[in-house]
């Protein structure tokens, strides 16, 4: 089980997918103006979580993900780096552009645990909006 971090919260829980997104991007944009570029990825991680927590906002660090095959519950490993309140996937990069093996990487994720969207944020960019991806899962 994933490190759950938050405290109280004060009418988050009914957030929808873009709302929840919205509110992830603005902690993302504070923490890369504090930081900048060039860091390791569990950095942005540790900063990020934490200003989600301080946004009211239940997090989850490193929330593992099985892998149910053929009716078989499988523990394979799968680490989402991030899942905010049951709904959004966020997936951390410090890397010189997004690939597209990480755009099938979230969306896996998204179908083994049945959430409608993901973000991949990649820190290692000079404007952070260049750094963005959304991905649907329609179920």
């Amino acid at each position: 089980m994933g490190m759950v971090t938050g405290g109280f919260r004060k009418g988050r829980e009914g957030m929808n997918e873009n709302e929840l997104s919205s509110a992830i991007i603005g902690c993302a944009l504070k923490v890369h103006k504090a930081l900048g570029s060039g860091l390791l990825e569990s950095a942005y991680e540790a900063c990020l979580c934490y200003e989600l927590t301080r946004a009211q906002l239940k997090v989850e660090q490193q929330k593992g993900l099985p892998l149910v095959y053929e009716g078989v519950k499988l523990e394979c490993g799968y680490r989402v780096d991030l899942l905010v309140e049951d709904k959004v996937i966020i997936e951390l990069k410090a890397v010189e552009a997004i690939s597209p093996l990480h755009s099938a990487q979230v969306l896996t994720y998204l179908k083994l645990s049945n959430c409608k969207l993901g973000l991949i944020i990649n820190f290692n960019v000079l404007l952070l909006k260049d750094g963005i991806r959304r991905i649907v899962n329609n179920l």
